[in-house]
């Protein structure tokens, strides 16, 4: 698959890696005392299968995200540091609509850095935690604050919360 907007970029200020994430609920508050959340707006360029372009704004620095398909809870992933001003620019006038407006807080954890996602606008009501592991297999310990694991529900990807927003689950989806 070639994507040629792409060639424009150095590779020198990219990041690959695999990434190896498990996705779970939250529940309850306890996990609210353990850290302090920093606000994340990010959308999407490319929802296509097997190819998903994100941009993202946290703080003031901006990112550029191209991630493969997913195969287990593993996908190729590419990041670019870009220019805040850009990044706001592609938010708001070529990003798919809604935006995904969302508070993360990050918590060590067992000596995994556990990141809950809380989201706002559209998503308002979703929180989930993610980790990232070095191999698939790789035994963790679950916080107490850790519900039910997502990882296999396409549902709960944050491409697919544009296009299907967690306000607009049925009870029984």
């Amino acid at each position: 698959m070639s994507c040629p907007f792409f060639l424009s970029l150095q590779p020198s200020t990219a990041h690959m890696a695999t990434e190896i994430e498990r996705k779970f609920l939250v529940k309850g508050d306890q996990w609210r005392s353990l850290a302090t959340g920093i606000g994340y707006c990010q959308g999407y360029l490319s929802t296509k299968k097997g190819c998903t372009v994100r941009v993202r704004l946290v703080g003031n620095q901006g990112y550029l995200t191209i991630k493969g398909l997913t195969q287990g809870c593993s996908r190729a992933e590419y990041e670019y540091s870009i220019p805040a001003d850009d990044a706001q620019e592609m938010l708001d006038n070529l990003c798919e609509a809604p935006v995904i407006d969302k508070t993360r807080y990050k918590i060590e954890y067992a000596g995994l850095i556990w990141e809950v996602d809380e989201f706002a606008g559209e998503n308002q009501g979703l929180i989930i935690a993610e980790v990232e592991l070095i191999d698939e297999n790789q035994s963790i310990e679950l916080p107490e604050w850790i519900g039910k694991e997502v990882s296999d529900d396409p549902r709960y990807f944050n491409a697919n919360l544009v296009q299907y927003p967690y306000r607009q689950w049925s009870e029984n989806s």
